[in-house]
């Protein structure tokens, strides 16, 4: 599991290469970062708990299937582009997040990026056939970033990012179109299956 606090923005060191299988082995570039990840690590990338495959001078390497591919924006990313990274959580870890799988429930749409001196507001519509699992001051997970909702209505929700978030993530890069991964918060997974076996 992760706690959706971003430990470091790391670039895709080149294009994906496509796989016989469907998938594509992606390699990171994580420079700067203080933890330095071994062989079979969980690692997540942008959101999605992916398995370090192999290490090359440095650079991680993730074999990626077709199924991720599908489910999540990891299928987009190209030379250059910024990823958010967090290595799993550990008994130790303080959880100043919540609890987050690394596991892609959607793609949303950044609809609106409303940026002021005091930071930044950030519109993302998704599919309404998610919307129980979503309350106001609940938590979300946005390409790996723990956030809370800070606005809510059929199909969109609001989060309001601090400085430091745009920062030092990867969303003082987003503008409108462009796609996220999100997750939702896994009690309130359990609590709509309980009620309503969906």
């Amino acid at each position: 599991m992760f706690t959706g606090l971003i430990q470091h923005v790391g670039h895709i060191a080149d294009d994906p290469t496509l796989q016989e299988s469907g998938g594509r082995h992606l390699r990171i570039d994580p420079t700067g970062w203080t933890h330095a990840p071994s062989a079979g690590e969980s690692i997540a990338v942008n959101g999605c708990c992916l398995t370090v495959a192999d290490l090359d001078g440095g650079v991680l390497g993730f074999d990626v299937i077709a199924q991720t591919l599908e489910l999540t924006r990891l299928g987009e990313l190209r030379s250059g582009d910024a990823v958010n990274l967090e290595h799993a959580a550990t008994p130790t870890t303080l959880l100043g997040g919540h609890i987050v799988q690394g596991h892609i429930d959607t793609v949303g749409e950044v609809l609106v990026m409303s940026t002021s001196d005091d930071g930044c507001r950030c519109r993302i519509g998704y599919d309404a056939a998610f919307d129980s699992l979503l309350v106001p001051q609940g938590s979300v997970t946005v390409d790996g970033v723990s956030l809370t909702v800070a606005g809510l209505a059929d199909g969109w929700f609001e989060v309001a990012i601090i400085p430091t978030t745009l920062s030092e993530t990867t969303f003082g890069t987003y503008a409108e179109g462009d796609g996220v991964n999100l997750e939702f918060d896994v009690i309130a997974k359990m609590v709509a299956r309980q009620i309503c076996g969906s």
